[in-house]
């Protein structure tokens, strides 16, 4: 059966390179995705680009462990020398867009779904979530649907790793920072410098240590990155524009650290967003000890994914190598999928079948 798999979700993503499917441009994929499923004799659920299922034998009264990656890609850079909607295999290697980011994971779990489908002695429920917009961390993606997917216990987020287990990963502000002081003429020391009053926030940004270290990240990083003021040089500038990049640490919530900024500085302090969440997992999770008894490392990531939109305990593995992600000629090995497919069941296995 495992064979089986494999060779059906290499053919899949095969299918899926050949189709363009951009950040918002996902429909064609949605399609093959949904009719692949259906073939099989799949219920799927569709908002959008997304598709989701379920086991044959879900119980309410059973938890539920999530699937997910996505099926979105960048778009080719400009250092490509391969048609990168080809698919073509050569020298054990799969080339084309979105192969490794994320199509591996994609289809490694779709198998992986398709292997628990219909057994009846589990203590979980398997939800498939195949989504879009995750490149562009947008808005109708997972985070649209995860309303309708029900109440969730755990999960496994596809993205290349090399099946190593990313138990953390960094959340992400990016706050809009005003300093408001008041204009005047530089020669008659008139006004109240806004870019001096910005730089004691600066300084602040610069040289304050959050008290919480995490075990995984060390500690919480914030870099200003924008800076903008004035508009003459004889006029005292009356505000000073500049911009935070803070990369949230699984030792705190983005809303706690978003209060504790603004408590210590004088500017205004507006978040873009406050939704890429920090996430993490228990190292002593059976899922996580399952992949340790199977030689798997454990790591912090310092990347965003959909993991950042979860508030339960996830895991961020699979298939492929992150360092391949976006580049020219992206490619994924045909034994990455294969061994992919072998280590999500050997993990899940312990964690979900009920125990004989």
């Amino acid at each position: 059966m495992i064979a089986k798999l494999q060779n059906d979700s290499l053919e899949l993503l095969k299918q899926l390179i050949r189709i363009q499917s951009f950040s918002k441009e996902e429909d064609k994929t949605g399609d093959a995705i949904e009719q692949f499923l259906q073939e099989r004799g799949i219920k799927t659920y569709r908002k959008l680009n997304n598709i989701w299922a379920y086991n044959q034998h879900f119980d309410a009264a059973k938890p539920t462990v999530l699937l997910n990656s996505h099926h979105d890609t960048v778009k080719p850079n400009s250092g490509y020398t391969r048609d990168p909607y080809d698919a073509a295999v050569e020298d054990g290697k799969l080339y084309g867009l979105g192969s490794n980011d994320a199509g591996g994971c994609l289809v490694s779990l779709i198998a992986t779904f398709l292997y628990f489908y219909d057994q009846e002695d589990l203590s979980y429920n398997v939800c498939l979530a195949t989504t879009a917009e995750e490149e562009i961390s947008g808005n109708n993606g997972l985070e649209l649907v995860l309303p309708d997917l029900g109440e969730l216990e755990f999960a496994i987020v596809g993205e290349p790793t090399q099946m190593n287990l990313a138990i953390a990963e960094r959340g992400l502000l990016v706050l809009d920072c005003t300093s408001t002081g008041k204009a005047g003429h530089a020669a008659r020391e008139e006004g109240d410098n806004a870019i001096y009053k910005a730089l004691k926030d600066i300084e602040w940004f610069r040289n304050y240590r959050f008290s919480k270290v995490s075990e995984v990240f060390g500690p919480l990083k914030m870099t200003v990155t924008i800076i903008n003021a004035g508009s003459q040089h004889n006029v005292v500038p009356a505000t000073c524009l500049f911009t935070v990049d803070v990369r949230v640490t699984d030792a705190y919530a983005n809303e706690e650290v978003l209060k504790i900024i603004r408590s210590h500085v004088d500017c205004e302090v507006k978040p873009r967003s406050i939704r890429l969440k920090p996430s993490s997992i228990d190292k002593e999770h059976p899922l996580v000890q399952a992949g340790i008894a199977l030689g798997r490392t454990t790591y912090g990531s310092p990347t965003t994914s959909d993991q950042a939109l979860l508030s339960i305990p996830s895991v961020k593995v699979g298939p492929g190598d992150s360092a391949r992600s976006h580049m020219a000629d992206e490619y994924v090995y045909v034994d990455e999928i294969a061994e992919g497919i072998e280590l999500y069941i050997k993990m899940l296995e312990p964690v979900i079948k009920v125990k004989g």
